[in-house]
């Protein structure tokens, strides 16, 4: 199924984010995961992809796994910064081989030992290949940054590169973590002054290890609101207590968005059940239906 078709044809979307493990015991515990939340039958899961492909068979096989054996809508991430334009249309035609309908298109980050193969050195160069040698037989996802991408000087920089994402044949987006939704209001009026109309749906990030989010945020650029914080640090090394505040914050989040119309919810869940479960549990009955 098609996420984009989906997405445009009014359903809303709830989605789930999981990385290839990197042992057995890890990915038993991800299906595990998965398994749970098979039961709130999600529009679509998606599954990361490593630096410079460092994750390319295990995201394949997980791909796999869950599109043939769990039977859900899967979205596999690439990313295109450390491959060859034949190694991209390689791993394309096994996804397209398998029955994956499904892609989101990034760049990646940057090895710190550099490139050393000439692709595509951009997202958008990414989606237009797909488009090129795939036309419409994948629906194509891209990231979006409703406070910046880390390397943008402003925002009007960032929006003039997303659009041209979706002028290269991007379907639909999925955002970067906030915490503010602000960010994301003020993210889709500029949308609207680009004459970007594709659907954007929020990404969400239940704080459950308030040390281990404060680091990916600050990489990513994401501001975490100075009364969150002061409700986490007296008890960042209470793994309950955060949880608490986090799903709560969450919650809170989630249902401000959802009285705003948004498209979708993209959880990013760390390959655990538990904080989303509570978090769906909680905002069920506003979901559009």
């Amino acid at each position: 199924m098609k996420i984009g078709d989906i997405l445009r044809g009014g359903e809303f979307s709830v989605s789930f984010e999981f990385f290839p493990p990197k042992s057995e015991e890890g990915e038993r515990q991800l299906f595990d995961t998965i398994a749970k939340l098979r039961d709130l039958s999600p529009t679509f899961v998606s599954v990361t992809y490593g630096a410079g492909g460092s994750t390319r068979d295990r995201t394949l096989r997980v791909v796999r796994r869950i599109h043939e054996e769990i039977r859900l809508n899967v979205m596999a991430h690439l990313t295109c910064i450390a491959h060859t334009r034949s190694e991209l249309t390689d791993i394309l035609s096994d996804y397209a081989k398998i029955g994956i309908d499904n892609i989101l298109a990034l760049r990646g980050d940057v090895p710190q030992e550099g490139v050393s193969k000439k692709g595509c050195d951009y997202a958008v160069e990414l989606v237009a290949l797909i488009r090129e040698i795939f036309g419409d037989r994948f629906s194509v996802g891209v990231a979006s940054y409703p406070e910046g991408h880390p390397e943008s000087p402003n925002m009007e920089w960032e929006l003039k590169h997303f659009k041209e994402k979706v002028d290269a044949g991007a379907d639909f987006s999925i955002t970067q973590m906030f915490f503010e939704n602000r960010y994301y209001y003020e993210f889709l009026d500029l949308c609207e002054k680009f004459h970007i109309d594709i659907p954007v749906i929020p990404g969400i990030m239940p704080i459950t290890n308030f040390k281990q989010i404060r680091k990916f945020a600050s990489m990513c650029g994401a501001t975490i609101p100075q009364d969150l914080i002061e409700k986490m640090e007296p008890v960042e090394d209470k793994p309950e207590e955060v949880a608490k505040i986090g799903v709560e914050f969450a919650i809170d989040q989630c249902e401000d968005l959802l009285r705003n119309g948004v498209p979708g919810l993209h959880f990013y869940t760390l390959n655990k059940s538990r904080a989303t479960l509570l978090i769906y549990e909680s905002i069920k009955d506003l979901i559009p239906s």
